[in-house]
This record gives structure tokens, sequence and C-alpha cells, in this order.
């Protein structure tokens, strides 16, 4: 069990040596101020969450890339992170008005995904048809993961709470399976894995027949 009394510096070098409950521990104690300085900029608390999931992702990729440089200042480093995805968001949706729903999903305005003509059009069903199939193909911890975030709208705590393992785990599975499908859909790459985020004995895991249509079976 670690010592929660630990340092932000202390912590980001247990990370760094292996010790994934460091960096949950971080998650933990900076997500509230994180999620408000987000929310202020974006006022909608849907895209705040997003937002708060992706800037710890992106720490999580720094760090494990070992591009992690400052010392003392995690905390100013994260927010400068969530404060530019943020400002980014922001931007985005001034140019693409969006509109949304009281169950947190949005309907875009269509001048951001209009098709400028037919063969546009079909590229877009294309591209999409390859996505799903490549969702499919990911490894069953990483597929569950994708598909309780983006199609069930699922917390990352919630994913942790319904898979029985940590929230960094969880955004550790997420992480992988947006670098594989990243490689997927521009060359044909093995997939990334990280045996830290897997049992050592593998179990079945089972996955949600019901995406939030009524539908079942196949994505």
């Amino acid at each position: 069990m670690i010592d929660k009394r630990l340092s932000d510096t202390e912590l980001v070098s247990l990370y760094q040596k292996g010790n994934e409950e460091a960096f949950e521990v971080l998650l933990l104690r900076h997500k509230s101020r994180i999620y408000t300085a987000i929310y202020l900029i974006v006022k909608d608390r849907y895209r705040a969450e997003d937002l708060l999931q992706e800037t710890f992702i992106k720490a999580v990729n720094t760090i494990k890339g070992g591009r992690y440089n400052e010392e003392g200042k995690f905390l100013p480093w994260i927010s400068r992170i969530a404060h530019n995805l943020a400002i980014d968001s922001f931007r985005r949706s001034k140019r693409y008005p969006e509109i949304v729903l009281e169950d947190g999903s949005r309907v875009f305005n269509s001048m951001e995904f209009m098709a400028d003509s037919m063969e546009d059009e079909q590229i877009f069903r294309d591209t999409k048809s390859r996505l799903r199939s490549y969702i499919k193909e990911l490894p069953v911890e990483q597929k569950q993961v994708l598909i309780m975030r983006h199609y069930l709208q699922m917390s990352f705590q919630e994913i942790a709470d319904r898979t029985g393992v940590s929230i960094n785990t969880a955004l550790g599975r997420m992480r992988y399976a947006l670098i594989n499908l990243r490689k997927r859909m521009f060359t044909k790459t093995p997939h990334a894995y990280d045996k830290n985020f897997y049992p050592k004995r593998p179990d079945q895991v089972y996955l949600p027949r019901d995406y939030g249509d009524g539908a079942t079976g196949d994505l």
C-alpha cells in the first residue's frame, strides 16, 4: 500500500519505476482541481470530463515515454496540459457550434462533418467501416475499455469499478487501444501491449452486449 502522504515528485518517481498505484494517487489527488479549471473554460461538464481523461492520458504518455522533466512541478505541468486542451476545445466549439442534449450526447453542426462531394461521403463511410473492424480486432481488455468509454459513455471511474481494475489501469488500456487504432488506420503493425495492464493469467472478460441503442452483437 503506497503512502498517500508522499509528494508529487516522489509519486512521479515511483511511477517512472513501474509503480502503477503511484499515478493513481496523483490522479485522485489532483483530478478535482484540474476538472474545475477545465470546466471554467469549456462550461460543459460532459466535455470537461472528456478533457480531464485526455489530460491524464497525455500525462501517462509523456511520463512513460521518458519525456517528463518537470521535477517538482507536476501540478503546474499537468495544469498547463489541461489548460491547452481546454482552450483548443473551446476554440473548436466556437468554430463548429454544437448542441448538447440532456443525456450529454452531442449533435454537431453539419458544417463540421458535411461532405463536399459524393466521393468525400464515400471515403467517410469507408473510414468508419474500417475503424469498426479494427475495434473488433483489439485485445479484449482494450476493446472493453474503448466500448465502455466511447459507446456507453462511462467515466473511467465507472469503467475501473466495472472491470475490477484501478483507474490508472483503465487509462493505460485506453491509451494502448488508441495507439493500436492509429497504427491500424495507417499501417499494418502488431498491437501495442503493456503487460502491466493485464493479468498474468488471462481470465475471460465479458463485454456488455447492449451498446446503448438496444442493439446487440457487433459494433
